[in-house]
């Protein structure tokens, strides 16, 4: 019975404790709805995102290449250079992103690491851009070699 009393004591507390970190509603916060504003109102639809296809083989060298997927998925495959940030800790480590160069960060598909090139983003990291459809989407196309395969212009 005491298990079961502690146990419910300990869901309480972390729910308590989950309610009181939660985030204030950006909505109501000006500083917020203008920077989300100013980053939407962009000219150029594909200024984030990139594709395998528009780098050239030799170019990669000069990209810092990030995998945003975890550290498990990181271990058993990712693209030769690529540097361990998972999506989530993007904001967290942004100190280790060059600001000299193009930042391609890359998921499995592309969705999650869209979330912290997002966040970046905001935070004034214009060159970080988006893998297109991801790892999965780059060995598909061929990976360095993507751009010498396709048979015509990445984008949309």
């Amino acid at each position: 019975m005491n298990k079961i009393l502690y146990m419910i004591k300990l869901g309480a507390l972390f729910a308590s404790l989950v309610v009181l970190a939660a985030p204030a509603r950006a909505e109501g916060s000006p500083v917020v709805v203008d920077a989300l504003s100013g980053y939407m109102d962009f000219t150029e639809y594909g200024s984030s995102l990139i594709w395998p296809e528009q780098i050239p083989k030799e170019d990669w060298k000069k990209v810092f290449i990030v995998d945003a997927r975890d550290a498990a998925q990181y271990a058993k495959e990712h693209i030769p250079g690529a540097v361990n940030i998972d999506w989530r800790q993007a904001v967290a480590r942004r100190a280790e992103l060059p600001k000299d160069r193009m930042v391609v960060m890359y998921c499995n598909s592309g969705s999650l690491s869209a979330q912290a090139v997002f966040a970046l983003r905001l935070l004034g990291y214009e060159n970080v851009k988006v893998l297109q459809d991801g790892i999965e989407g780059w060995k598909a196309k061929g990976g360095f070699d993507a751009h010498a395969r396709a048979s015509r212009p990445a984008g949309h």
